[in-house]
This record gives C-alpha cells, sequence and structure tokens, in this order.
C-alpha cells in the first residue's frame, strides 16, 4: 500500500529561489518598460496638451487652426475657468466653448447669461442633450448622431457656401427659430446651426463634431475654411476649455450621478458587449461534448501517478476520497487472493467470509476496516493505510 498523501513535499514543489529564477526576467523588463513610462511621461508632461487645445500640436490638438488665425490677425486666448469665460465676453469676441456637456447645469446657465446678450458669437462643440437645452434655448440634440463625417452645405449661412463641403457630422440638432441657418444636413437635421440674438448683431453656432478644428482634418475637405470663417468674425478668440479644477463647478446644485458623467452611448455600448458575450457563450458552449480519453503520449511510472493523486487528495483535504481509493484497491487485491470473483470483491457478504477463513486468528474487525467510515484526520488515514497493508500481507502469508 502506499501513504503518498502524508508527505509534506515533492520533488514537483517548487521552491522561492526557482520561482525567482523563473520571474525575474519578466519582473526585470515590466520595471525597465516601467521606468522608461514615467520618463516619458515627466519630459513630456510639460510639452502636451488636451484634445481640441489650441496650444496641442497633437492630431488631435487645434494648434494649427490659432496659428492660421494668427496670421489673419486674430489673436487666440485660453482660459480654463468659467469666470475667465463670462468676463471675456464682448462684441468683439468669438466664444468657443470646446466641451459643452462637461459644465454642471449652473454652469451652463452663468456663462449663457454671460453671453446672451454680449453681441458677439458663441461656438459650442459638439453640444449634446446635457448642454444644448441651457446654452442655446429653442435647440434640441438629436440623440442618434450622423452616421456620415463629411456633408455638404445646403445652406444659404455664406461661410459655409464658401467651405463646401466639410466634416461636421456628429450631433445632429433641429430648432424652434425660424432664421436659423440650418447647414450640413444629416437625414435632415442639420449638423452646423447658426442662431442669431434677437437683438443685437451676436449669434451661437452650434458645431455637431469637432473634426474641422483638429490638426490631422484640417488640411481635408473645406474643414479650414470653415474654421477659419466660423472663428475668425471677430478680432478676438476665447478658448474655453471646462475644467476639473474649476471651483464654479462645485455647488449643491450641481451634483450629478455617476450616469450622468459617463459619456453619451454608454449604454448601448454595454449591451452590445452583453450580447457579444453572451453570442461568444453560446458559441464555445456548442462545441464542448463528452469527455474523451485519451492515450497519454509518453509512458508515466505509476509512483509518479500515485504520488501526483496524493498530493491532490491532500490539497483539496479529501481523506475520505483517499481512504475509499485505498479500500477499494485493496478489497479488489484480496479477492482475487481468496477466490472471490472480483465483481463481488466489493460486497461484504461474498468478501468477508472468504477472508476471515484465510486469517489467522480473528482479532481483527475485518468490517470496518474494509467498508468502515472515513478517517476524521491524516494520522487516522495513515493508521488505516498501515492496517490495509498489514492485512495484505497476512493473507498472502503461506
Amino acid at each position: 500500500m502506499t501513504t503518498e498523501a502524508t508527505l509534506p513535499s515533492t520533488s514537483a514543489s517548487p521552491t522561492a529561489r526557482q520561482l525567482w529564477t523563473r520571474t525575474r526576467g519578466i519582473a526585470l523588463a515590466l520595471v525597465v518598460l516601467l521606468a522608461g513610462a514615467i520618463a516619458i511621461a515627466v519630459i513630456r508632461s510639460d510639452a502636451r496638451h488636451g484634445e481640441l487645445d489650441p496650444r496641442s500640436a497633437d492630431p488631435g490638438g487645434s494648434r494649427a487652426v490659432a496659428e492660421l488665425l494668427a496670421d489673419r490677425g486674430v489673436d487666440t486666448r485660453v482660459v480654463t475657468t468659467l469666470h475667465e469665460a463670462a468676463a471675456a465676453t464682448g462684441p468683439d469676441r468669438t466664444l468657443l466653448v470646446a466641451a459643452p456637456d462637461l459644465l454642471t447645469r449652473s454652469q451652463q446657465s452663468r456663462l449663457h447669461s454671460a453671453f446672451a446678450d454680449s453681441g458677439g458669437r458663441t461656438v459650442l462643440v459638439a453640444s449634446g442633450t446635457a448642454s444644448v437645452e441651457q446654452l442655446a434655448p429653442g435647440v434640441t440634440a438629436d440623440p442618434a448622431t450622423s452616421l456620415d463625417s463629411t456633408l455638404s452645405p445646403d445652406c444659404d449661412l455664406p461661410a459655409a457656401r464658401r467651405a463646401g463641403s466639410a466634416d461636421t457630422g456628429g450631433v445632429r440638432y433641429s430648432t424652434t427659430h425660424l432664421d436659423a441657418d440650418a447647414c450640413y444636413p444629416s437625414e435632415r437635421l442639420a449638423t452646423l446651426l447658426r442662431v442669431p440674438d434677437p437683438t443685437g448683431d451676436g449669434d451661437t453656432v452650434l458645431l455637431g463634431a469637432p473634426d474641422i478644428l483638429l490638426n490631422d482634418r484640417l488640411d481635408e475637405q473645406g474643414n479650414a475654411s470653415l474654421a477659419l470663417q466660423l472663428l475668425g468674425s471677430r478680432p478676438h478668440l476665447v478658448w474655453y476649455l471646462p475644467s476639473l479644477s474649476d471651483t464654479s463647478a462645485t455647488g449643491t446644485d450641481d451634483e450629478r450621478s455617476f450616469f450622468d458623467l459617463l459619456p453619451s452611448g454608454w449604454l448601448w455600448g454595454t449591451l452590445q458587449l452583453f450580447i457579444a458575450a453572451a453570442l461568444a457563450a453560446l458559441w464555445r458552449a456548442r462545441r464542448l461534448g463528452p469527455l474523451v480519453p485519451e492515450k497519454l503520449p509518453v509512458a508515466i511510472r505509476a509512483s509518479e501517478t500515485a504520488e501526483g493523486r496524493a498530493r491532490l487528495y491532500r490539497k483539496a483535504d479529501a481523506r475520505d476520497r483517499a481512504a475509499s481509493a485505498l479500500r477499494s484497491t485493496t478489497r479488489t487485491r484480496l479477492a482475487s487472493l481468496v477466490g472471490v470473483p472480483v465483481t463481488q470483491a466489493h460486497t461484504p457478504e461474498a468478501l468477508l467470509p472468504a477472508l476471515s477463513a484465510h486469517l489467522h486468528g480473528d482479532g481483527q474487525d475485518l468490517h470496518a476496516l474494509l467498508f468502515g467510515p472515513p478517517p476524521s484526520d491524516d494520522a487516522a488515514l495513515i493508521a488505516l493505510a498501515d492496517r490495509l497493508d498489514a492485512l495484505e500481507r497476512e493473507v498472502r502469508r503461506p
């Protein structure tokens, strides 16, 4: 009989030194990559700006349009707080709001009050349902965005007619203002909307997408022409980039839920992920079938198999399964020694009488030994294995 389940460790158990030897190369590579990433981030932290930033030369920045405006005598000033943006409005200024949906409702209301009667131009970039009703009363943003990015003007606005086709496809707008200019339509809804002020010469321009302002898209279609005409109508351009550090966002009426902070379309994206996961699970499930035994490609010594099974039993604390395996194997071997068919080796009524006839003495409770309950601890399991070994040796003794 074997007692492999009692072994404290085996040659297959890796030591701490072996684990370190195997993983130190990967750990060193990770440390080098992390150090390199930190160094690059530190070096470039002062030179990089965010998306749609007129100071950024990155593909997603807007430095190119700011430089073209400067060549035409239009100076660009970047502000990051609501106070600066509200104070910079005026008839000779264009106020561009880069991310209107990031503003809280009270910020939107205060900003609209500042530019509503200023006589200047306000450009809202990709203003969605979270901000358009506050910043442009009478205008509604459609939940479904444009499927095409490049669209034709199809309106009488001079700036649009001169620019021609441009990449304005994005948020689509409808309005109740009869004198508004609805340009670059997608499915009959405008992606560029100009709403003139009721009094004065000011107006509000809603741009469905920021593409015409980006460095990597400025030279495509009529993007540059349209951007320069929309932003260059006044000698001064105030570029408002809402910031999380703006203290005006803190207020009792500005509390927004977690779902309000998520970008639009997250619900449909999450639903699509769940559907894809369900389809993948269904596809994999159909490939599953019954277990098929396969022959091992190499011969494995019986001692290694017994040792591996003993380790699994010990790890799972499965003394009952270990005891059952020891008793079953012992009963099978004893049945062949005492002349009992193997099919009846696990039947007490057939095995025990034949076994008693071969034993010298009757001081052993055979039923409890061969068919008893599982041991309660490891010591009892070891004792059971020893007794089974002793019983088999006694039966084999001539």
